[in-house]
């Protein structure tokens, strides 16, 4: 006989990208894990009454909201979604946290650092769960390389070398969209992609010391969009508007154990639609890893014997790799959608057990300082400590 199972009744803020992502999470979590808590659709938010209904409707939500803030006065929504554009997550998490509700933002988490920690603040101070949306962490290879890591197996860590590169607007017609206007996103490429890889870095070698970076806008002004998302547009006009974000960034980063970083973001990359990459190379090996062939981790191991070193390549679909077990049978690929079921696997786990569980908002406050650190190098041409920052 199953148990009873504690109902987490979700209120989601916007419905787009991410939210159908997470929608989708949430539908499924059910079906591939057994958690005591399990997530219900209670209800969606947007600003357009048309739009959010029928987002409402094929999602799979009981109901919907216009005004965001009617989710946080409902008693019967335990979770509040943030899947907005980047400068209302502030607001919409804090005003979460001190209506009582559990929050789950979608990255980066602020606009700024300073921003970032008054939204810790909040869900400490009203002790609600909090977590923010690295979903890149829970796919089975990267969680299998961290387990490497950890066990010693590549041994002391001298370097990561990470890479996010897309190549969609390229184009100097495509039109001027919320992620490349400053006062929206906050920065362009850095804060939105470049923000993974530093996370990943985070996860995986550890704490930032210093960096030292530059940034790069090479489409000067773009038409100015009249129908858009976050990622695509439409303009009939002839106007255009100057481009206020970084189309490409790139940096080095010393870590506190001593490990050296190249970071590079960039949507110039003509072929590679979306290259999130990282190689780390340790005293007893190497791993690699490429989301774009994401079941596949890449370990190199010093210790085998000369003429059969090299990498080799581990399909992490075996009931041993993490979450893998809960899928398909060995060598039965999982795809992007599956990194947010097991975040949501984790996030109902939290919500069940009383604790946020990794990464959250103290992760999303280090991952904003590491980016605004970043800024600041641009601008002052040096070398910026981490720590001064915050």
């Amino acid at each position: 006989m199953v148990g009873i199972k504690k109902k987490i009744n979700v209120g989601m803020i916007g419905y787009k990208f991410m939210g159908r992502a997470h929608t989708h999470a949430y539908r499924d979590v059910p079906f591939y894990f057994d958690t005591e808590a399990v997530p219900v659709l209670k209800a969606v938010a947007g600003r357009d009454a048309d739009g959010v209904r029928v987002a409402a409707e094929k999602m799979g939500f009981e109901s919907f909201e216009t005004d965001w803030r009617k989710l946080l006065e409902r008693d019967d929504i335990d979770l509040i979604d943030i899947v907005t554009p980047n400068s209302t997550h502030a607001e919409m998490a804090i005003a979460a946290a001190e209506a009582g509700k559990h929050v789950l933002c979608e990255k980066p988490l602020a606009m700024s650092t300073l921003q970032a920690q008054k939204m810790y603040e909040a869900v400490k101070k009203n002790n609600v769960v909090h977590m923010i949306c690295h979903n890149y962490r829970f796919a089975p290879a990267v969680q299998f390389a961290k387990k490497l890591i950890e066990d010693g197996t590549i041994g002391k860590i001298y370097h990561i070398r990470a890479q996010y590169l897309q190549d969609w607007i390229m184009d100097p017609n495509f039109p001027l969209v919320w992620r490349l206007n400053k006062e929206v996103t906050g920065s362009g490429t850095h804060g939105d992609i470049g923000a993974h890889i530093i996370d990943l870095a985070r996860f995986l070698v550890g704490e930032f010391s210093e960096v030292v970076g530059t940034f790069e806008t090479f489409i000067k002004e773009r038409p100015v969009s009249e129908h858009s998302g976050g990622l695509s547009g439409s303009s009939s006009s002839e106007e255009k508007a100057l481009v206020d974000v970084d189309d490409a960034s790139a940096f080095v980063a010393k870590f506190e154990n001593g490990a050296l970083g190249v970071f590079e973001a960039t949507r110039f990359a003509g072929g590679n639609r979306n290259g999130n990459r990282f190689e780390i190379n340790g005293e007893y090996g190497s791993i690699r890893w490429d989301l774009e062939n994401m079941n596949n981790l890449q370990v190199y191991l010093a210790k085998d014997p000369v003429g059969l070193q090299g990498f080799r390549t581990i399909n992490c679909t075996e009931a041993e790799h993490p979450y893998a077990g809960a899928y398909w049978p060995s060598g039965h690929i999982i795809g992007y959608e599956h990194t947010f079921i097991n975040l949501m696997k984790e996030l109902m786990d939290g919500i069940n057990g009383g604790y946020s569980p990794v990464p959250n908002f103290n992760d999303g406050v280090k991952n904003q300082a590491v980016l605004e650190a970043v800024e600041i190098s641009m601008k002052t041409r040096s070398w910026v400590q981490v720590s001064n920052v915050f």
